[in-house]
Formats: C-alpha cells, sequence, structure tokens
C-alpha cells in the first residue's frame, strides 16, 4: 500500500502543479482580452480569444476533477476502503488499480454503469 500511496503522492503533486498552471494561463488569457476588443462577433480574434478561454476552462475543470479523484483515492486509502468497490462491496482488481488507481468500481460494476470509473 506503500507504493499505491506514492504513486498517488506524485500524481498529487503533478495535478496540483497543473492547475496552478492552467490558472496562470487563463488569468494571462482573460488579462489580455481585457485590453482587446470586446467585440467577438465582428473581431476576427475574438472567436480564438473566446475558444481559447473555453478550452482553458475545460481543461482546469478536468485538472481539478482529477485532483477531487485522487484525494478521494487518498483518502479511501487512509480508511482502509482502496481497492473495495462502492457499488458491489467487492474487491477491485489489482490489474484495474494499476491501470487507474482511483478506480471505485470493480470491472463488472463499471461495465453495468457505462461508466469507466
Amino acid at each position: 500500500m506503500a507504493e499505491v500511496e506514492a504513486r498517488l503522492g506524485v500524481e498529487r503533486a503533478e495535478v496540483v502543479g497543473r492547475i496552478a498552471a492552467l490558472r496562470r494561463d487563463l488569468a494571462g488569457v482573460i488579462g489580455a482580452a481585457a485590453g482587446a476588443n470586446a467585440d467577438d462577433e465582428h473581431d476576427p480574434e475574438g472567436a480564438t480569444i473566446a475558444f481559447e478561454r473555453a478550452q482553458l476552462a475545460a481543461l482546469l475543470a478536468a485538472a481539478e476533477q482529477r485532483l477531487s479523484d485522487v484525494d478521494g483515492a487518498l483518502a479511501r486509502l487512509a480508511a482502509g476502503g482502496y481497492g473495495t468497490c462502492e457499488r458491489c462491496g467487492g474487491a477491485i482488481s489489482v490489474e484495474r488499480l494499476e491501470a487507474r488507481p482511483t478506480a471505485v468500481t470493480c470491472r463488472v460494476c463499471a461495465s453495468h454503469d457505462g461508466v469507466r470509473r
């Protein structure tokens, strides 16, 4: 379990760094757009700025969700519930946890849900 905790710790640090970088990038785009022509409809660069802002916001949301998933896995690990399916209570296979260390469901439950969690 120490190996899993170390792996999740490394991933957490990487995600925290990615979130900080995305927040800086998003602030930069928002700041650059503040002094630009606010008429996106007629500004040839307007759509690009709006797209870049939306793309960065989506990447930031995904990174924040990933951080939440990693924190959840670390909490389950600390509480002794890591590797137990939240749906059926069965064990999540080692192979699944190696591939997806933040998994909360076993392969069977994940396939029934239609969601890859």
